[in-house]
């Protein structure tokens, strides 16, 4: 069985400051890209909404005008009594 030395513990500590400063890097290199691919899908995906709600709104006006409305019958005139004590 290996025991933990200090030069294996120094170098575990580099790879892991190394890695830390490359994805740093690369994050700043790739971000704005990532960055602007997910405003681009959102923007698909809000578009996409709009459209279809305007669909369904012009649907919606067209099915109100097929529909003939039905004529209010007159009952009578509106009374405003009073209550008498």
């Amino acid at each position: 069985m290996d025991t933990a030395s200090v030069p294996g513990f120094i170098r575990t500590i580099f790879y892991i400051i190394l890695f830390y400063y490359l994805f740093k890097f690369a994050m700043r290199l790739l971000a704005p890209y990532l960055i602007q691919k997910v405003a681009k899908k959102a923007e698909e995906h809000i578009k996409k909404q709009f459209e279809q709600q305007q669909q369904n709104h012009q649907s919606a006006s067209e099915n109100k005008e097929e529909i003939p409305k039905k004529d209010k019958k007159v009952v009578g005139d509106y009374i405003d009594y009073e209550e008498v004590d």
